[in-house]
């Protein structure tokens, strides 16, 4: 069914801190900027799904959209929401139950490691806990990506290389929270949190939304939006045998994780390989993630990441850009927008209208990958 399904309109409503909106302001106007994109109005939306950690009920939105009675459901699936949203609209318009949806992702996040008060984290620990990188989330990812790096001769270098890159194309893109380039100095000298992880290696917790108009593909010329086609959209958790937070190098390679059995399963239901793509967002919570989902996902071997990030493989000119826009580390992450974040990137890259972060070379095919804790993931296929 590749090609079935046409993204016709993307909206973002800029991440950072707005302390004068909440959540679901910022998601009716990623909506409504969405729609304008698609040139559709709230009555010709026909399904819509929303997903948030910071408020219950993000589907209460639609008293600011219109009160058509449509079915506005919520998911959440934690860092992965925002492309389980997508696919949640595109299986519902091939089921026969509407024409054109929506997806909305919104969140709004105090300031800290992820904590849900400005003394106290979610644990009752005091705020400092999480600063100081006693937290488990950064314990792990550490931990993780020392084993990877003992395994794969990936060096600190490469680490750092990779931030640098992330905020130099943050400092391109107007939408992003850091529009500062940092040099590897200033990285290297930032406090260090768990080893081999200093601050600017992380992303931070952000306010922020985005939506997706999606329609059936053979009336995508109804509409004044630019339809970018989806090849592949999968949604996979983790499998018994696969150590799955965050990547399965400490258990069986022959039992792939999340990341791996969706990536797998969306190349084959677009009929193309890896080296068939040209622009990549992948998840990067921190540097590590986004090097070791690269291997993950097909699009390097373990270890050749070295190569690639030295060689400028995955800057903005490279062979393989990723995180066009700065990803998380620019963005920051607000996580139940995240994943649509990466669809608003792909599309605007692919139409060539991303602006000054516009990579400088015709795109024809993109994909996004998000990874929710403790184990799911989405990979999505998308073409021009």
């Amino acid at each position: 069914m590749a090609n079935d399904i046409a993204i016709i309109g993307v909206g973002l409503h800029p991440f950072g801190r707005h302390d004068h909106l909440s959540a679901i302001e910022m998601g009716v106007q990623a909506a409504r900027l969405a729609m304008a994109d698609a040139g559709v109005r709230w009555p010709d939306i026909q399904v819509a799904y929303a997903g948030s950690l910071s408020v219950m009920m993000p589907e209460t939105m639609n008293k600011f959209l219109g009160l058509t009675g449509i079915p506005f459901s919520k998911l959440f699936n934690g860092c992965a929401t925002g492309g389980n949203l997508l696919l949640n609209v595109i299986n519902a318009i091939r089921a026969g139950t509407a024409d054109v949806g929506i997806a909305i992702g919104l969140d709004k996040h105090p300031k800290g490691a992820f904590s849900s008060g400005e003394t106290m984290d979610s644990t009752g620990l005091p705020q400092w806990y999480g600063e100081a990188g006693l937290a488990v989330n950064p314990q792990f990812f550490a931990m993780k990506l020392q084993r990877y790096m003992h395994d794969f001769g990936i060096t600190p270098r490469t680490l750092t290389r990779t931030a640098v890159k992330a905020f130099a194309n943050g400092a391109l893109n107007p939408a992003a929270w850091r529009r500062t380039a940092l040099t590897a100095e200033e990285i290297d000298a930032s406090r260090i949190v768990c080893d081999p992880l200093r601050k600017y290696h992380f992303c931070s917790p952000s306010d922020g939304a985005a939506a997706a108009v999606v329609c059936r593909a053979d009336i995508a010329h109804r509409f004044s939006g630019t339809p970018i086609y989806v090849r592949a959209g999968e949604f996979r958790t983790r499998q018994g045998g696969s150590f799955d937070v965050q990547n399965p190098s400490f258990a069986s390679r022959e039992t792939p994780g999340a990341s791996a059995a969706a990536a797998r399963a969306a190349f084959t239901a677009a009929g193309i390989g890896p080296d068939e793509i040209d622009i990549v967002q992948v998840q990067d919570t921190e540097v590590g993630h986004e090097l070791m989902h690269l291997a993950e996902l097909g699009l390097c071997r373990d270890g050749e990441q070295e190569a690639l990030v030295h060689d400028g493989v995955t800057e903005r000119g490279g062979r393989l850009p990723v995180n066009t826009d700065g990803g998380l580390l620019a963005n920051g992450e607000p996580i139940g927008a995240s994943g649509l974040r990466q669809i608003h990137e792909i599309c605007r890259q692919l139409r060539g209208v991303a602006g000054p972060h516009q990579v400088p070379r015709a795109l024809k095919t993109g994909l996004t990958h998000v990874y929710g804790f403790p184990g799911s993931s989405c990979v999505t296929i998308l073409s021009r």
